[in-house]
């Protein structure tokens, strides 16, 4: 089984839900709490979107194009993902932890890796790029722990 330190973090996200642990084991048995958890209400864009989409006029003569609505829904789940990276900036520059693992959506993990800061950049340790946000903390400590196993930390 891959080992992670006493007091390493765990981020696992998606685009709506992330959940911050923290291992309270050891190297030889990994013990996950829950340190924070943040869930964002993100209703489709036909619900977050005020006005028809707009049209746009095609050059010179009389034809016009239909101009895509803005994906609401999209953006703030982009959004929230740009906010946890955010999130993780601040403990980590107070050094309360010095290892970080990230299991996210592929999706996620994507926007997560342009938007964190060096300072928690440095302390990632490895990436699970799996949507666990709905599994059990024993479920989440397997797959850390397999995604460790090849790392030589």
């Amino acid at each position: 089984m891959g080992k992670l330190d006493t007091g390493a973090w765990v981020l696992v996200a998606d685009s709506e839900k992330a959940l911050l642990l923290v291992n309270e084991g050891d190297r030889k048995a990994m013990h996950l709490q829950l340190l924070q958890k943040d869930e964002q209400d993100n209703p489709p864009s036909r619900e977050q979107g005020a006005n028809r989409p707009g049209r746009a006029q095609d050059g010179t003569g009389p034809h016009r194009s239909a101009l895509d609505d803005t994906d609401w829904h999209q953006l703030a789940k982009e959004r929230f993902a740009a906010d946890l990276a955010d999130l993780l900036y601040k403990p980590a520059h107070q050094g309360k932890f010095d290892k970080l693992v990230i299991v996210a959506a592929p999706a996620v993990l994507g926007i997560l890796r342009s938007a964190v800061h060096v300072t928690v950049e440095e302390k990632i340790i490895a990436e699970v790029p799996k949507n666990l946000t709905d599994q059990p903390l024993d479920e989440i400590e397997k797959r850390v722990a397999e995604a460790l196993e090849p790392l030589d930390l």
